[in-house]
């Protein structure tokens, strides 16, 4: 069949534009709302939001094909060629269908992280092509046996269910076999755990190669068995290669690309930051407000996830405005809540995080109105008044906050101590 013959009578041909509509108009706003400017990880991972649906798409397209094949007798009619060079040129508009679709997901996200140069995360686009492949295969499968009013809606349900809502649940491994913690990859400090890829790789390879040795068979015996076996067999390798990644498959990024600046303070940036003089300039100035104010900092701030020994996070978004480099300098100096109220335990000195918080913005230079927007006006208002003492009184006041919300026994003492006036 010719070429043009195939895509005139595709239906993926006329699926495609109510396909790219749904993803500009339903989906766009999803998958450019939560990427990390400038960094591709992001871009790219945000992308497979529209996953399930592309690949719904696929496996409803493609089952409509294959329905339309068996009602024609193709293969009844001693054909020339193999059945799998049949139906490979048939489903080649529906996988192009889904390349288009997700290729459409991907500018949308990159066009909201700004991205620059360099190109999309290669394992994620690679998993991204493999699970559309796998769900049109598929598809095409369960439209060989039904007819094609009945095959694709349910082809388009059962896509769409397999795809997407493994991520509701909680077996996290499952996602992963289906590239469904993909989308939440990556803030600036991490990447994209490779096990989770080479799951969703196994598992889409397992489910192609058995699809393809059925339609090539033609549904003998030995063919549908050794296609079980090698789905099962697909689907523990992929299960145990991802059986301890949480519900985000991601790990720490390399700190070999950290670009460190400067002396006391050291600064050290990821290279997709956005003016880095000014975060030079002013994390400079905040820790000097800091330390002027009786805190010990840190000699060295860093956008590593784990910062090391002796140093400090810094978290600032990769666009920072100015009044986001005090917060992120604090953010590194604040205490963690204590395991014991991580586990339930009573933790009176809650109440004392927020204002804490807050003295601590507005010390390193946070503006007024910025610190009252981010914890409201009480805790804001508390801090102000704090800040009217003298300097050892408000020291003495954060210290011992400080020490109480490390503890789950000690209450903390939010009025000022009168004898440190």
């Amino acid at each position: 069949m010719l070429l043009r013959t195939t895509l005139r009578s595709s239906s993926a041909t006329y699926v495609l534009p109510f396909l790219l509509g749904f993803v500009v108009v339903a989906l766009g706003d999803d998958l450019s709302a939560w990427v990390t400017p400038h960094y591709w990880p992001s871009a790219t991972g945000s992308a497979t939001f529209a996953l399930p649906f592309v690949s719904a798409a696929c496996a409803a397209s493609a089952a409509w094909e294959a329905a339309r094949l068996h009602r024609g007798g193709v293969f009844d009619q001693a054909p020339v060629r193999s059945p799998l060079a049949i139906t490979l040129p048939v489903l080649l508009p529906v996988t192009v269908m889904g390349f288009l679709g997700m290729g459409t997901a991907l500018l949308l996200a990159a066009s909201a992280t700004d991205p620059g140069f360099g190109i999309p995360h290669l394992g994620i686009l690679l998993i991204t092509l493999a699970v559309v492949a796998a769900n049109t295969l598929a598809g095409y499968l369960l439209g060989r046996h039904m007819s094609g009013v009945l095959a694709a809606p349910l082809a388009l349900i059962a896509g769409f269910f397999l795809n997407a809502y493994p991520s509701a649940w909680s077996i996290y491994w499952l996602r992963h076999l289906v590239g469904g913690g993909l989308d939440s990859c990556c803030s600036i400090d991490t990447m994209v755990d490779s096990r989770a890829l080479w799951s969703a790789a196994v598992f889409t390879a397992a489910v192609s190669l058995s699809a393809g040795l059925i339609i090539q068979r033609r549904d003998q015996v030995r063919a549908r068995v050794i296609a079980v076996a090698l789905v099962v067999s697909g689907f523990g390798c992929a299960a145990y290669i991802a059986r301890d990644l949480g519900p985000e498959p991601v790990q720490a990024r390399q700190t070999g690309a950290l670009i460190c600046e400067g002396q006391q303070p050291r600064i050290c940036l990821w290279p997709e930051v956005d003016n880095r003089p000014l975060v030079q300039r002013e994390t400079t100035k905040a820790v000097g407000r800091l330390r002027m104010a009786g805190i010990s900092v840190p000699d060295t701030f860093t956008m590593a996830q784990k910062p090391p020994a002796g140093a400090a996070k810094l978290g600032i978004p990769t666009n920072p405005r100015l009044a986001d480099i005090p917060s992120g300098v604090v953010s590194g100096l604040l205490p963690e809540p204590p395991a014991c109220a991580l586990h339930g335990e009573p933790y009176p000195a809650i109440e004392a995080a927020a204002p804490v918080a807050a003295w601590l913005h507005a010390t390193a230079g946070e503006p007024a109105d910025s610190v009252a927007g981010r914890f409201g006006p009480k805790e804001s208002g508390m801090a102000a008044a704090v800040m009217k003492e003298p300097r050892q009184a408000q020291l003495d006041w954060y210290e011992r906050n400080r020490k109480a919300m490390q503890s789950c026994s000690t209450p903390p003492q939010l009025a000022i101590a009168k004898d440190t006036r």
